[in-house]
C-alpha cells in the first residue's frame, strides 16, 4: 500500500433508470447507451491520472459491470439498499471495501457522467486539495457535487450525494475547492448539459454514442468536428 494513495469510487444505478430527464429526447435504449459511454469516458480519464491507483464502479447492473471492467475499472456489487439512500450507501460500502483491501488510503468519489473530464483537471484537484479534510468540487450548476475527496486515510467517505449535495457536504465540514475544471464540474443530466459537454469536447465513447444515436443536427455537426 502506497502512503496517501488515492482510490476512486463511482456508483451507477440500473440502466433501466438511466437519465430520466432526457426521456423526452432519447429512447430508453439510447439513454442506456449514453450512460455507458459517459461512464467509459469518465473511467478512462480517471485512470489516466498518476495519483489515482484504482477506480471501482459499484453497480447492480451487469451491463454496467461489464463495461467498467472493459475500461480498466474494478467492480463492487451494490449492497442491499438501506432506506432511500441507495447511491450513498453503495459508495460508502465500496469505500469501506477498498480500505479493507488496501489499508488507510485516501478516497475519491466521482459522478459517473463526466464525459468532458480531463485527466489534468483531476490531477490538479489532487494537488490543491488540503490534507486532513474532505474536499468537494461543486458542479457547474452550483448545487451538486462532482467530486468528493477524502485526503485523510482515517476518515470515512460519508457521501451526501443527491439534491443540494454541495451544501450538505460543506455543512458537514467539507472544503469547496476552487479551480478552472469545466469538464470535472459538468455532470450531464439534461440536454443542455449534454450540449455543453460537446462544446467542451466530449470523450471518444460519448462522441461515438452520439453519432450512433443521431443527436440533434445542430449538435451532430459540431460533434463530428470536435471528435
Amino acid at each position: 500500500m502506497r502512503p496517501h494513495a488515492v482510490h476512486a469510487v463511482i456508483a451507477v444505478k440500473s440502466l433501466d433508470q438511466a437519465k430520466s430527464r432526457l426521456a423526452d429526447r432519447l429512447r430508453p435504449e439510447h439513454r442506456a447507451r449514453l450512460v455507458l459511454a459517459m461512464l467509459a469516458d469518465t473511467v478512462t480519464a480517471t485512470t489516466a491520472v498518476p495519483g489515482i491507483l484504482s477506480v471501482t464502479v459499484v453497480t447492480p447492473d451487469p451491463a454496467v459491470a461489464d463495461l467498467a471492467r472493459s475500461v480498466g475499472a474494478a467492480v463492487h456489487p451494490e449492497p442491499r439498499k438501506s432506506g432511500l439512500d441507495g447511491l450513498n450507501s453503495a459508495l460508502a460500502d465500496a469505500a469501506r471495501a477498498l480500505r479493507d483491501r488496501h489499508g488507510p488510503v485516501d478516497l475519491l468519489a466521482l459522478q459517473a457522467d463526466l464525459p468532458a473530464l480531463r485527466p489534468e483537471e483531476l490531477n490538479d484537484v489532487l494537488t490543491v486539495a488540503p490534507r486532513g479534510v474532505r474536499s468537494v468540487v461543486v458542479d457547474h450548476a452550483g448545487t451538486g457535487t462532482s467530486a468528493l475527496l477524502v485526503r485523510d486515510p482515517g476518515a470515512p467517505l460519508e457521501p451526501r450525494f443527491g439534491p443540494g449535495s454541495a451544501h450538505k457536504h460543506i455543512a458537514a465540514g467539507a472544503v469547496a475547492l476552487h479551480g478552472d475544471w469545466p469538464g470535472l464540474r459538468l455532470d450531464v443530466d439534461t440536454a443542455d448539459d449534454l450540449d455543453l459537454a460537446i462544446e467542451l469536447g466530449a470523450g471518444d465513447a460519448t462522441c461515438a454514442a452520439l453519432h450512433d444515436i443521431g443527436w440533434p443536427d445542430r449538435v451532430h455537426h459540431h460533434v463530428r468536428r470536435v471528435c
